[in-house]
């Protein structure tokens, strides 16, 4: 178990080549993977510890349906609404294709409680008839108030079931130098919906195992790409739910079943850093470091492993020894919290298995019970566009602290692929040895049915693969998403509240605008105010034009920084900078209106946000981690 299989190098190319050939699907070695369930195995890691944790269960036909509508914060349309519900505001903002999903678990559920004699729930008509959502929901119901353009329909593609995880799909190869398009201006299920009308042109497939992965480019509209954690807490908490709802909904377009399992039960354990829930984890170690937001034990593993790792031949692949993994483990548990522990005597194949050890105790899956099998089920789409979009969807369902730790390992594992020619681990190996910790876990079912292993083990590793290659791809919010927050925020008379007290009393100056509302779409320019926080005591006046973009006030705000040369309504008064500012370091906020706070992409057109957020305010304050990247 501790011998590199030998495999012929000739077979690959460095990632970094973009003109690489990946072999075939077949002749792609799937002993990593097997290995790593031996090893698995052998130590009893599968086998649910006595009291530990209790297996997830899939829900059973109507409990699946109140769980999906409970936890898209749609649970009043099972019963009687209550007065402070905000189900209108919700719906208000959904697509065609996202109230279409919502109401075929309604009916599934009016079904599944029929059968056992329940009380039928609200009639349609109380749920979409009364409000307008400017897409014209209302509008959808007829005078009998049948549903009917919103009524559920086979799919007119083949039911996912006959896509077996790595079977070849017809269609012509992207060139490995040529980038395709990834809108995420409109809804994916819309885009998903329209392409099976013929309405949108055939999406350009690829074939798995014919040539390098596709590239794919988010193409920047007038207010640039939203990345996770550009967005304040207040407004990622609504995020989770419109992403469930858009897959759910893009899923009944591709005919996809997408399973969700119940979360299993964990029982309290003595240890602190091994078999402790994230959030526990968390809570325990920000009493150390104030909002870290990835377990400090696992930013240690990775620390390690980086400094002394990366370039060793066959790292995450060869094992180290379980002795001393377990030994390290222990002393770990009783020495981390003290600083005691030394990492210089870990060896790097005993790190990279505590690492795994790390991720497979935990009490439920890094990727979560309830959604690791629509993670499994999401490689059954044979479109990798659309396959993504659902990868991009799921990651942003995932709670935040399992969300930043999956980061955290994908960013690691794609520096372990880039020291390829080192230490001989492609993209595809890492994917392998990596899949079944992530896939394959003590307190999820695990038996593989006869004759689907290695069509299982492709396509869990297929989904890694995907996760690491494209990463910076997954962890973006879409356009479309955030332009239903600003919807919700508006629908709901949500008015922001100031957190920085300091901000609140900078932002009291500027509320001169009173023209604001009255702005006319077609407006060539216009004048605004922008608070630099913290490094100006007034505000700045700065005149937006269409080709304003927000990176060209930051780079002006820097270079007259230090300067009382900016024509401003008053003489600047300079507050005193500890050391120059870069404007690489400087960021630009919309705060208020229809948006809590928003970190603003370089490439914002400042004239259309402002059409856009006409009542929200502009701040420039400093990154208070490392400058964004593009």
């Amino acid at each position: 178990m501790s011998q590199v299989p030998s495999k012929s190098s000739s077979h690959w190319e460095p990632l970094e080549d973009p003109n690489c050939w990946l072999p075939s699907i077949e002749s792609l070695s799937l002993d990593d993977f097997w290995m790593e369930v031996e090893s698995m195995e052998q130590n009893d890691e599968l086998k649910p510890e006595e009291g530990g944790v209790t297996e997830a269960q899939i829900p059973e036909e109507g409990e699946a349906e109140a769980q999906w509508l409970q936890d898209t914060g749609l649970a009043d349309l099972l019963g009687a609404p209550t007065p402070d519900s905000d189900n209108r505001v919700l719906l208000s903002t959904l697509t065609k294709t996202q109230a279409a999903a919502v109401q075929r678990r309604l009916d599934t559920y009016t079904r599944s409680m029929r059968k056992k004699n329940k009380p039928p729930i609200r009639d349609v008509r109380d749920i979409f008839g009364t409000f307008d959502s400017g897409e014209g929901l209302a509008e959808r119901v007829d005078a009998e108030g049948k549903w009917t353009q919103l009524k559920s329909r086979p799919a007119e593609s083949p039911p996912m079931a006959d896509y077996p995880g790595c079977v070849e799909h017809p269609g012509p190869v992207p060139s490995s130098g040529k980038e395709e398009i990834f809108s995420t201006d409109s809804a994916y299920s819309e885009q998903a919906a329209l392409l099976q009308k013929g309405s949108l042109p055939p999406e350009t497939k690829w074939i798995r195992g014919k040539g390098s992965l596709p590239k794919f480019r988010i193409p920047k509209g007038r207010l640039g790409v939203t990345r996770i954690g550009d967005l304040s807490p207040q407004d990622m908490k609504k995020i989770p739910t419109l992403a469930l709802i858009e897959l759910t909904a893009l899923c009944d377009i591709l005919g996809l079943d997408l399973r969700r399992s119940k979360a299993g039960k964990w029982k309290a354990t003595e240890k602190r850093l091994f078999g402790v829930p994230l959030s526990t984890l968390l809570e325990t170690d920000q009493k150390v470091v104030p909002n870290t937001q990835v377990p400090l034990i696992l930013q240690a593993l990775l620390s390690c492993l980086e400094k002394r790792g990366l370039d060793t031949e066959g790292i995450l692949r060869v094992s180290g020894s379980q002795t001393r993994i377990k030994s390290l483990e222990q002393k770990l548990e009783r020495e981390f919290y003290a600083g005691l522990f030394n990492w210089d005597e870990v060896h790097q194949n005993d790190a990279s298995g505590l690492l795994k050890r790390f991720i497979r105790e935990l009490p439920t899956p890094l990727l979560t019970a309830e959604y690791l099998p629509a993670f499994t089920v999401v490689q059954n789409i044979p479109d990798l566009k659309q396959r993504l979009q659902a990868l991009n969807l799921l990651i942003l369902i995932l709670p935040e602290a399992n969300r930043n730790t999956l980061k955290a390992l994908l960013e690691f594992l794609r520096k372990v692929v880039a020291r390829e020619k080192n230490n001989k681990m492609t993209l595809w190996n890492v994917s392998m040895v990596m899949a079944p910790n992530l896939f394959m876990h003590k307190g999820q079912p695990h038996r593989i049915p006869e004759g689907k292993g290695k069509q299982l083990a492709e396509s869990a590793a297929d989904v890694v693969r995907a996760m690491i290659h494209y990463q910076d791809l997954l962890w973006t919010v879409s356009s479309f998403l955030v332009a239903q927050v600003r919807k919700l925020n508006e629908n709901s008379g949500w008015r922001h509240q100031f957190y920085d007290r300091r901000i609140k009393n900078f932002l009291k100056k500027i509320h001169t605008d009173k023209d604001k509302a009255n702005k006319t779409p077609g407006e060539p320019s216009k004048v605004v105010k922008i608070q630099a926080a913290l490094l100006l005591k007034d505000c700045l006046e700065v005149h937006l034009h269409n080709s304003t973009k927000a990176a060209d006030v930051l780079k002006q705000f820097q270079r007259h920084l230090c300067s009382n040369s900016w024509n401003v309504m008053k003489t600047v008064n300079l507050i005193q900078c500890n050391g120059p500012v870069e404007s690489s370091n400087l960021l630009l906020y919309e705060v208020g209106g229809n948006i809590s706070e928003h970190c603003l992409d370089p490439d914002t057109y400042l004239l259309d946000l402002y059409h856009t957020n006409p009542h929200g305010e502009w701040v420039i304050k400093q990154s208070p981690t490392l400058p964004r990247t593009l």
